[in-house]
Order: structure tokens, then C-alpha cells, then sequence
């Protein structure tokens, strides 16, 4: 395991973690029987009945899994 040679100043620290930014993650907004639906893109969603019952995994109108 790799161990620092010398202590990191609280300036250099702070200035490597204020790197790391969170993105928004891009959503797409899907309109389907009059409801709007955001869901992320190239992502397979659930398919539900009526009930909420989960039936299966749907990809670009097709069917890739079942739940």
C-alpha cells in the first residue's frame, strides 16, 4: 500500500477535493398515455401494469429482461 512521504498541507487538500463536482444527471422527458415521465438516457425502464406491478425490462420498444 502506498504511503505519502510528507503531510499534505489543509491548502492542498482542499484544493484536490474541490475537484470533484456532482453533476446533474441528464434526464429525458418521455410523454406516454398523457402522463410526463422523466428517466435517464440509454437506460432500460420498467415496464408496469395497471396494479404497479413490475413486468418486465424495456429497451428502445423492446423487451430485454424480465423483473
Amino acid at each position: 500500500m502506498a504511503v505519502p512521504k510528507r503531510k499534505m498541507s489543509r491548502a492542498n487538500t482542499r484544493a484536490r477535493r474541490a475537484q470533484w463536482k456532482a453533476t446533474a444527471p441528464n434526464l429525458v422527458k418521455t410523454v406516454e398515455n398523457g402522463r410526463v415521465t422523466y428517466s435517464l438516457p440509454h437506460q432500460a425502464k420498467v415496464v408496469t401494469d395497471s396494479a404497479g406491478t413490475a413486468l418486465f425490462l424495456e429497451y428502445k420498444g423492446r423487451k430485454v429482461a424480465d423483473v
